[in-house]
């Protein structure tokens, strides 16, 4: 047959015989290629196994085979083994041929390859026993155990592309936008407006030309669910933007990915290419008349590009900039025509409500947040990683069931949610349920995902003003109070940070947060204060012992920090004067020391190096 599927039912036998041709009891072993993993030599790992599954003369019989993102991050490379289900972890291309040996030989485990539980230290077998995976819900991600990125074939077998036959041969326009109204599933790029109502919004507008535009300028330090996503199933957001263009009138789509996504951007052009010679894309998409077809536009790595205008406004050519919102984009948006924009994770999730119904969203979540969530969790926590759970789970379940708790058994101290905009809540929100309304009513936001960790080591005046750094870079200048306002409370952060400020800035510096959120032009400005706002609400003790003790109590903030040596507890082993960068501790062999105090830079290292508990931080 022709590669070209020209029909609904072409594409139904097509899928039918590349099932057929499965078996689904055959060893398979897979590695994840995801960007984490390749850059711990995930690949090299791939070309081992299978240079060693040839030279013991199992290569016909095993395949070897590559995924993305399989989400446990710090413990890739991951190598799964079917159909023992075995889940092997830092994996190195010098364990190739005992996993071959062992495991596919003589069905022997590799247990020194297997995961460790946090809390027993006893080896985890499988993905289901892995605590990480087990207390989650992956929805939109777990496609991406079951699947090579790079094979459209892969991707039809197991089942891809049914949504849109099932959307352009069985459904109106009007349905579809009915079923994804009725599913209650909200964007996943920020504010969370819901999405069918954008849908229908854009339908009814007037305009010849209409466009889809995926949002995949993930630019959040510490996020990266939506890069995973493209890299690890990147059909499934393709298929869902052409079923968002056949609901609402489209002819053309963008996919707005950023230039530091090199894998990501590579995936989807693949994917577009091989969809367009498929007859998924294009002039008379599966023979039904419909014309869509979508290019690859590839962001600078400007933070501000995320917000809708800005976007438009730099795949226009123009400078990455907000406009004033008079008009919505759904009136008039890229070159003045209708225009739908919703993120990487809401696209993947239309072809599952296309085929399975608005229940298969609604019946999870909570009464105004539907289905699942995709979290990047880092920071200090024992499993960092990509987690996807229902909406309404806590962030106790987030950060101690699945991530295993705090590193080294500190204590918690703080999570911010949403990014560098996103608030920073404490230990009394850890049983609240995790949604876009009761995020916004503690000051915070789920934005697309973002979700830092920290402990009693973290300094919440220090975090704040990290961040409005970061946000001072990224805004364009355009407007005022972001421009002005987000450098005049670095700098009172900075102020606080060094000892130099009184009571009177931090009035001050809540004043200004509150005149910069309410008046910015887009969302960079309005929700940058966040940060600001919540760690002077929730953390106000840190902000008095810095202001009118003089003191950081994290001991992260050098201006208020000083070393000291105990008498009483120095041993005189020399380990910090040696270690010193400075040469500003003296005494003598088995002889107390003490620190030089206008030699020390309070660096720390005295601090973190003695094993006897003698250098005091205050």
């Amino acid at each position: 047959m022709s590669d070209r599927l020209t029909s609904p039912q072409q594409l139904a036998a097509y899928q039918k015989k590349l099932q057929a041709g499965h078996d689904p009891a055959q060893p398979c072993v897979t590695v994840c290629s995801g960007t984490g993993c390749r850059a711990n030599r995930g690949l090299e790992v791939a070309v081992a196994l299978r240079k060693a599954c040839q030279e013991k003369q199992v290569g016909d019989k095993v395949r070897v085979r590559i995924t993305g993102c399989l989400g446990f991050c710090e413990k890739g490379p991951i190598v799964t083994v079917r159909p023992q289900g075995l889940f092997y972890t830092m994996v190195k291309p010098a364990d190739a041929q005992e996993i071959v040996e062992k495991t596919l030989l003589r069905g022997e485990e590799v247990q020194r390859l297997f995961v460790k539980d946090v809390k027993t230290g006893q080896p985890i077998r499988t993905k289901g026993e892995i605590p990480f995976y087990k207390n989650q819900r992956p929805l939109i991600f777990g496609t991406n155990f079951e699947l090579d990125p790079q094979s459209i074939d892969d991707y039809i077998r197991l089942g891809g592309y049914s949504a849109l036959v099932k959307a352009l041969s069985a459904m109106q326009p009007n349905e579809i936008i009915e079923e994804v109204i009725k599913s209650g599933l909200r964007g996943r790029g920020g504010a969370g407006f819901p999405a069918g109502v954008k849908w229908a919004a854009a339908a009814a507008a007037q305009g010849n030309t209409k466009y889809i535009i995926c949002n995949a300028d993930e630019g959040d330090p510490g996020a990266y669910a939506n890069r995973s996503l493209l890299e690890g199933n990147p059909h499934g957001v393709v298929e869902g933007m052409i079923i968002g263009a056949y609901a609402v009138g489209a002819c053309e789509g963008y996919v707005y990915v950023r230039t530091e996504y090199p894998l990501a951007v590579g995936l989807v052009t693949k994917a577009v290419q091989d969809a367009r010679e498929r007859g998924l894309l294009g002039r008379n998409i599966l023979g039904t008349g419909f014309n869509f077809d979508i290019r690859i536009d590839r962001g600078g790595g400007a933070f501000v590009c995320g917000e809708e205008t800005g976007l438009m406004a730099s795949i226009e050519g123009g400078v990455g900039e907000p406009r004033p919102r008079y008009v919505y984009p759904v009136e008039r948006g890229l070159w003045s025509m209708p225009t739908v924009i919703n993120n990487v994770e809401t696209w993947a999730n239309v072809p599952h409500i296309t085929l399975n119904g608005a229940g298969w969203l609604s019946s999870l979540g909570t009464e105004t947040s539907k289905g699942t969530k995709i979290f990047s969790l880092v920071g200090k926590v024992n499993n960092t990683g990509l987690v996807e759970v229902p909406m309404g789970a806590t962030l106790r379940q987030i950060i101690y069931e699945i991530g295993g708790g705090i590193k080294e058994g500190k204590k918690f101290k703080g999570v911010q949610t949403g990014g560098p905009s996103g608030g920073v809540l404490g230990e009394r929100h850890l049983d609240l349920p995790i949604d876009y309304d009761q995020l916004v009513a503690v000051g915070s936001m789920m934005g697309s995902g973002g979700m830092i960790v920290m402990d009693e080591d973290n300094c919440m005046v220090d975090f704040a003003r990290f961040f409005l750094a970061f946000l001072e870079d990224e805004s364009c200048g355009k407007c005022t109070p972001c421009r002005e306002g987000i450098a005049q409370m670095r700098q009172i952060l900075e102020d606080i940070c060094a000892g130099r400020a009184t009571p009177d800035d931090v009035q001050l510096l809540r004043e200004l947060a509150e005149v910069v959120r309410d008046a910015s032009l887009c969302a960079l400005g309005g929700t940058a204060p966040n940060p600001v706002l919540t760690t002077l609400s929730y953390f106000p003790e840190e902000y008095e012992a810095h202001v009118r003790d003089r003191k950081c109590p994290a001991g992260t903030c050098r201006a208020l920090v000083t070393y000291a040596i105990a008498a009483t507890k120095c041993t005189g082993c020399t380990l910090c004067a040696r270690n010193c960068p400075n040469e500003a501790i003296r005494g003598e062999k088995k002889l107390a020391h003490e620190i030089a105090q206008e030699k020390c830079t309070k660096c720390g290292i005295c601090y973190e190096v003695c094993k006897f508990d003698a250098v005091k931080r205050n």
